[in-house]
């Protein structure tokens, strides 16, 4: 979801589905900013987070974690990584433009070598939705690195990442709508 409200905004997405490749991937994408869920598989987005952080190369990099409402979540472990925001799912596409803009032009400025003597913007708080109780993802949330640009648009490419989207989600779907309209049922 995140993925789709960054690409109607006109950023250019690199997804991957887990931390190492994420890493692995890094240089290569140079991301202005990128969202990493918590519970990643192989690295985790905390272990991306500090490491991230940690190098120099990526210094411009902005780091949004994102977690399922319901997941357990360490705001402090967070801080402690570095992360410039937190983004609770599901998202809200507001939510997610209003807190990614300001860090890709932070991340924008901070490649400009003139942006050192240039104050930042203040850090953007946690921001926690509060839509309709929901059971967490047991599917990994892929990477996603944001940078504006006018992308591309393989229409295969796309029609088969919506194919294996709906796949994944498929069987979580079936259950929730009929557990909803069990509950609407009186059963």
């Amino acid at each position: 979801m995140g993925e789709r409200i960054l690409r109607e905004e006109g950023f250019e997405v690199v997804s991957l589905t887990d931390g190492n490749a994420a890493m692995l991937r890094l240089a290569d994408v140079d991301p202005d900013v990128i969202l990493a869920d918590v519970f990643l598989p192989g690295k985790s987005g905390f272990d991306l987070c500090r490491y991230v952080k940690g190098d120099t190369r990526f210094k411009h990099v902005r780091v949004v974690l994102t977690a399922g409402l319901l997941e357990p979540f360490d705001e402090d472990e967070a801080k402690r990584a570095g992360c410039d925001a937190v983004l609770k799912k599901p998202f809200e596409a507001a939510r997610v433009v209003s807190t990614i803009d300001p860090l890709v032009k932070e991340a924008q400025s901070a490649r400009n070598p003139l942006s050192e003597t240039l104050p930042l913007s203040p850090p953007v708080p946690v921001v926690e939705f509060v839509p309709e109780p929901r059971r967490p993802d047991p599917e990994p949330q892929p990477v996603a690195a944001a940078t504006p640009a006018a992308p591309e648009i393989d229409r295969e490419r796309v029609r088969a990442a919506v194919t294996l989207a709906l796949d994944a989600a498929l069987p979580a779907m079936i259950q929730e709508i009929t557990e909803r309209v069990l509950i609407a049922l009186g059963q």
